[in-house]
């Protein structure tokens, strides 16, 4: 999976930016597949499509917002590569997280930002985790992040 540096940073100072250094937010992660090869092209944010889904400072997000994502999806040609959310702190996923992933289908991608994404973070920092189905995740952190998730130029 790659994302350009320039995008990474314009998502990441947004997602700064809406969760007020204050609380999560989150965004999904539209782009192109091709095989086992998936490029991020454009950040669709959960509150755009749900405006009340950071009201209780995690993300909630309402159901009926699929329609619209899909839609999105659509109109731009392009799909759900991945979503992306903030924690304060570490990138660990939490037992909410785990029991809830907002696409349900094998092979989706999650990215945890840590600290609420108040720096921007390379993928060495990045909590990066793929559904498995049943509630089960495979876990990249640290050092296996860069192998598996490429922030640069050449995206």
């Amino acid at each position: 999976m790659s994302c350009s540096s320039r995008l990474w940073r314009q998502g990441l100072t947004e997602l700064r930016r809406r969760g007020k250094n204050r609380h999560e937010s989150g965004a999904f992660l539209l782009g192109h597949q091709e095989g086992s090869k998936r490029r991020i092209s454009k950040f669709i944010y959960y509150d755009d499509l749900d405006p009340h889904c950071l009201d209780t400072g995690i993300v909630v997000l309402d159901g009926s917002v699929f329609g619209k994502l899909w839609k999105i999806c659509r109109d731009v040609d392009m799909k759900v590569i991945a979503d992306v959310h903030t924690h304060p702190g570490i990138p660990l996923q939490s037992f909410t997280d785990r029991a809830n992933p907002m696409i349900g289908v094998p092979g989706h991608i999650a990215i945890i930002v840590p600290d609420l994404a108040r720096r921007i973070v390379g993928a060495e920092e990045l909590g990066v985790y793929e559904y498995l189905g049943n509630h089960r995740w495979k876990a990249y952190l640290k050092k296996d992040v860069p192998r598996f998730f490429y922030i640069g130029m050449w995206s």
